[in-house]
C-alpha cells in the first residue's frame, strides 16, 4: 500500500476559483458512460473549474494526451483507463509539478490496487479532492516510466496468456488462469546485475522489479518495498515444478516472511540479460519481448494524489466511504 499523507496546499487559484487547473486522460474503451457526467458534477460541486478531456488512441494509450493537457496549464490530470494508459501518464508527468490522480478502471490498474482504490472511478475524484499529495519514485526502463512494477518471464507470459473476454468475465482471477498453462515453461537463463555489481546468474522464472509491493488481488510479494525510498525492489523466482509453486504461492498469500525459491534484493539500477527473447511488461502492460531489460530509477519524480489517513493507518483506504464522500 502507498501510505498516505496529510493535504497538500498550494494548488488553488487567486481568480476567485478554489481548485486547481485540472484534465482528464480516458481510455474510452475501459471508462463508464457516464463518467464525463459524474466527474464534471463533482468538481463543480467543490468549486473548480471544468476539465478538459483527452481520449486516448491505440496508437497513443495516453502519454501525449496529459502532454497536451501539461502544455495546456493542467496543473492536476486525472487518469482513467488500463495499466497502459496509466503508464503513459505517468511518464508524460514524471519530473514535473503536475500532480496525477488515478481514476479505477480496467482489470488491471495495478497503481489503483496499491493505493486500495479497486472500485468506483469516482473514489479517486474524491481522493483528489480531500488534497492527499505524495511524491514517489519511478522506475524507467528506455523510454517509459512506471510507478508500480515491470517484470521479465512468467509475470509478463500470465498477462500474454489473459484475454480480454476472460478479464471482463473473472476481473483479475483471469491472470491467475492465463498463468496456468505457462507454470511448466523452461525457466530462463538469465544473468543479473545490480548497481553495476557482479553479473549474478540465475535460472529464474521471472524477474520482477518492484517499486511497491502489492500484486492483483492485493497480494503483497514484496512487503519491504517503499515507492519513496530511492530503491527498486528485486525478486527473483525459481520455482522448478508444480509442488515448488504451491509453496511459493502459500509463503506470500501468508505473508511469510521467507518466501522459498525467492531471493530479494534492492537496487537503484537492474539489469537482466537473458539467452533467449523473453516476455517482458511494464505496470502490467505487455511490451515488447526482449533479450534484456535495463531499470533506473527517477527519484520522488511523481506527485501523486493519495488517501488521506484514517483513524487506524494499517487499515487500507476505504473505498466506500469515500463513494459515500463523493455522491453527498
Amino acid at each position: 500500500m502507498i501510505p498516505r499523507v496529510a493535504g497538500t496546499p498550494g494548488l488553488g487559484h487567486t481568480d476567485g476559483v478554489t481548485g486547481p487547473r485540472s484534465a482528464v486522460v480516458v481510455n474510452p474503451a475501459k471508462a463508464p458512460a457516464d463518467l464525463r457526467a459524474d466527474v464534471e458534477r463533482r468538481l463543480a460541486e467543490a468549486g473548480w473549474p471544468k476539465p478538459s478531456w483527452h481520449e486516448t488512441t491505440p496508437e497513443d494509450p495516453g502519454r501525449g494526451q496529459a502532454r497536451e493537457a501539461k502544455e495546456a496549464g493542467a496543473e492536476l490530470i486525472f487518469v482513467c483507463g488500463g495499466d497502459g494508459t496509466v503508464m503513459g501518464v505517468v511518464t508524460a508527468l514524471a519530473g514535473t509539478d503536475v500532480a496525477l490522480a488515478v481514476l479505477p478502471a480496467g482489470t488491471g490498474n495495478l497503481l489503483a490496487a496499491n493505493l486500495g482504490m479497486n472500485g468506483d472511478p469516482m473514489t479517486g475524484v474524491q481522493v483528489a479532492l480531500e488534497g492527499g499529495r505524495r511524491r514517489i519514485d519511478v522506475g524507467v526502463a528506455g523510454d517509459q516510466c512506471f510507478a508500480v512494477m515491470a517484470g521479465m518471464g512468467f509475470d509478463a507470459q500470465m498477462l500474454a496468456g489473459t484475454s480480454e473476454r476472460a478479464k471482463k468475465r473473472w476481473g483479475w482471477l483471469a491472470y491467475v488462469i492465463g498463468g496456468f498453462k505457462h507454470l511448466r515453461d523452461r525457466p530462463m537463463r538469465a544473468r543479473i546485475v545490480l548497481d553495476g555489481g557482479p553479473p549474478m546468474p540465475r535460472r529464474p522464472r521471472t524477474v520482477i522489479v518492484g517499486n511497491v509491493g502489492r500484486l492483483q488481488g492485493g497480494v503483497r510479494l514484496l512487503s519491504q518495498a517503499d515507492p519513496a525510498d530511492g530503491k527498486l525492489d528485486v525478486a527473483i523466482l525459481s520455482p522448478n515444478t508444480l509442488g515448488h509453486w504451491a509453496g511459493l504461492a502459500w509463503a506470500v498469500l501468508r505473508r511469510r516472511e521467507r518466501v522459498p525459491l525467492m531471493e530479494t534484493y534492492t537496487a537503484e539500477r537492474v539489469e537482466i540479460f537473458t539467452r533467449r527473447t523473453e516476455p517482458r511488461q511494464l505496470d502490467g502492460d505487455l511490451i515488447e519481448p526482449g533479450r534484456s531489460l535495463k531499470i533506473t530509477i527517477k527519484p520522488r519524480a511523481l506527485l501523486l494524489c493519495v488517501p488521506l489517513p484514517d483513524s487506524d493507518p494499517d487499515l487500507a483506504y476505504d473505498v466506500k466511504a469515500a463513494a459515500r464522500r463523493a455522491s453527498s
